[in-house]
């Protein structure tokens, strides 16, 4: 279909348009949708890129792995029918689907297993759960065609939910070298085409092994990082709906527009003001500490997130297991951030950048963040960036503030991990990371969880801010998105119009 681009002026009239207006939607197929999203990732491997946006659009639609993760946060089979733990916890089996095969024609089977994960395991891998997951795994072998068994170094209780992220999914040998561009799994689409800077299209696949339960035929997600623009889309029907809302500050409109339907739900993301600890002097926690309690969060969730989210004191999600509250470690109190600046001797105002990616917490919240942080000292100066030049700088550790969303669940391994982009590296958390995956399933995981947690937040590594809602708004009708994020999928088998 054709991706029309509307100009801000554009977007401002249509937002002016009475909401009781019913010819405005588009006549789409009722087999097809077209979804919105914020981010427009840089390829579609999400086994050698960290953005969760390629998730947003392959995983479970193009790209499976042996489990999947529902909502809800329960995980249960996909390309593994069944599987089974060894009692001490270092030896899993799957049993995989019989008679699965790649949209290239290869057979899906263990051989096809042990390819992807010994590729995202080779030593020149750029698989975000690399260290975590991969590294863990000793050994890998398949009695036969439709059994594989992983030997793990240390045991791991989240092993089947890992498997079920997108950075587990199963390439085919024959094509996994350009999955980037032109990715080929076992889900129920493939790729059609690709418009750099407006939309990616998929077509449902029908070499699927259940095809007939498909009822989207077509999907195209929109690339629309501009609030105005979301609304805008939304109401002339450009769009039939955005699972992760970004124009928050316009959701009582939709909620009292009875074409829509509007879900509030929960995410396992972590919205930090993260902070480069390599970069003097911000590798001296007295500064660190400082920012911290320079930032209100209330005021920054209220005024950005229209109160759609909780303050959050660590790299925890209060969704997890073993969730710690920690806020009021560093609560709001200017003249403590002032005393520690003093007592670090830095000299005030301190100049600081503030690089903000795409998204509006970023963008607007970087507003609140810097005045806050002035009222004390320092003085960021703000950088506005795309999400490619983000990838390619800050998360290269080339910032010395940034604000973002981490959206992977129990991702604190990346603390453990001196490379990652704020440049954290404490022997002691380390220690606490291997104790956690050596330790057996219970109590003792809970408690170094929550040492992991108050480890992070002693350090103040980041600034850690809010968990945000999910906010989802589809035209009435739509049925099946997510309203819920444990991870960032849209899973579109579900996807139907009513």
């Amino acid at each position: 279909m054709t991706i029309r681009r509307r100009t801000l002026a554009q977007a401002a009239a249509l937002l002016a348009l009475p909401t009781t207006s019913t010819g405005l939607f588009a006549q789409r197929a009722k087999d097809s949708v077209v979804l919105g999203m914020v981010l427009e990732p840089t390829g579609l491997d999400p086994t050698t890129s960290p953005a969760a946006a390629i998730g947003e659009i392959v995983h479970y639609n193009v790209l499976e792995g042996l489990t999947k993760i529902l909502p809800g946060g329960a995980v249960v089979p996909l390309l593994a029918e069944d599987w089974s733990a060894d009692p001490d916890g270092k030896s899993y089996t799957f049993v995989l689907r019989k008679g699965v095969t790649f949209q290239d024609g290869t057979p899906f089977d263990a051989a096809a297993v042990k390819f992807s994960f010994e590729r995202a395991k080779a030593p020149d891998s750029t698989n975000k759960a690399k260290k975590s997951v991969f590294d863990n795994i000793s050994s890998i072998s398949s009695p036969q065609p439709d059994v594989v068994i992983l030997t793990l170094n240390n045991p791991d209780a989240t092993l089947p939910f890992r498997l079920g992220e997108n950075t587990a999914v199963i390439l085919s040998p024959k094509s996994a070298a350009t999955t980037a561009t032109q990715p080929v799994g076992t889900g129920p689409y493939r790729l059609d085409s690709w418009q750099k800077g407006s939309a990616v299209t998929l077509v449902r696949w029908d070499g699927f092994r259940n095809a007939a339960a498909i009822k989207i035929r077509r999907a195209t997600f929109r690339f629309i990082n501009d609030n105005a623009a979301q609304v805008a889309a939304l109401l002339a029907g450009d769009i039939d709906g955005m699972p992760r809302f970004g124009a928050v500050q316009n959701l009582k409109q939709f909620q009292a527009d009875k074409r829509f339907t509007v879900e509030i739900g929960s995410t396992a993301g972590k919205g930090i003001l993260a902070i480069n600890n390599k970069r003097k002097p911000l590798d001296d926690v007295r500064v660190r500490r400082a920012i911290a309690h320079a930032i209100d969060r209330k005021a920054f969730i209220d005024g950005v997130l229209e109160g759609l989210a909780k303050p959050i004191g660590s790299h925890a999600a209060p969704t997890d297991v073993g969730y710690v509250d920690l806020t009021g470690v560093y609560p709001f109190n200017p003249d403590k951030a002032r005393a520690l600046l003093k007592e670090a001797g830095v000299a005030t105002p301190l100049n600081l950048t503030l690089t903000l990616p795409p998204p509006s917490y970023a963008r607007k919240g970087g507003e609140v963040i810097a005045a806050m942080l002035a009222k004390v000292g320092i003085v960021a100066k703000i950088e506005n960036v795309e999400w490619a030049q983000w990838l390619s700088g800050a998360f290269k550790g080339n910032f010395d503030l940034t604000l973002i969303n981490h959206v992977e669940p129990l991702d604190y391994i990346q603390y453990a991990n001196p490379q990652y982009y704020w440049g954290y590296d404490n022997p002691a958390f380390n220690a606490l990371v291997k104790r956690r995956a050596e330790a057996g399933r219970g109590k003792q995981q809970l408690a170094l969880y929550a040492d992991i947690q108050r480890q992070l937040a002693q350090d103040a590594v980041n600034a850690f801010l809010f968990n945000p809602s999910q906010v989802s708004v589809a035209r009435r009708g739509l049925k099946g998105l997510w309203a819920n994020s444990p991870i960032f999928a849209n899973d579109l088998s579900q996807v139907a119009w009513q």
